[in-house]
């Protein structure tokens, strides 16, 4: 089954390859050699924070209640998701769902990154850190709220449109 699904894979990128102007296919190759390099850096990653873990259990006592501890593991664990969702986001560019980076992705990375910037706040950061922080989640927020809102508009549109044709 899965090399029935696979065959059929390459054989729509091959077919696709062909009617691709000069910059789609440079734009494909980009996305692959970038693919490939993300996922070398959640590999490399994903090992450093196995490591950091296995240290903190084996050497230390680990406590994930200790805020440094706590900080260390779940930014490292918030950076392999933020990775993962950049991959994620390149990979739907190489398999052509979309035909750009989406600025919904973007705007959901960033606030990936700003709650990971939450976790890892050191406890004597000032008020006026965390407002600024707070500020930019909120307007990251609405900014992501109202992007989904526009595509569950054009969905429906999309979908009446269809129904009706």
């Amino acid at each position: 089954m899965h090399s029935k699904q696979g065959k059929q894979f390459f054989d729509r990128m091959r077919t696709e390859w062909r009617i691709m102007s000069f910059y789609e296919r440079f734009e494909q190759i980009i996305a692959l050699i970038l693919s490939a390099v993300i996922a070398v850096v959640i590999l490399v990653s994903l090992v450093q924070l196995i490591r950091t873990v296995f240290v903190l259990l084996m050497l230390d006592s680990f406590n994930p209640l200790e805020h440094h501890v706590f900080q260390t593991v779940f930014g490292m664990i918030m950076t392999l998701l933020i990775a993962m969702e950049f991959k994620h986001s390149i990979i739907k560019v190489a398999l052509r769902r979309d035909s750009i980076i989406q600025v919904k992705t973007v705007v959901l990375i960033a606030l990936i990154a700003l709650s990971r910037k939450f976790i890892i706040l050191d406890a004597d950061a000032g008020p006026g850190k965390i407002a600024a922080l707070a500020g930019a989640a909120l307007a990251l927020g609405l900014v992501y709220w109202l992007l989904r809102e526009r595509d569950l508009r054009d969905n429906a549109a999309h979908t009446g449109r269809d129904q009706a044709g």
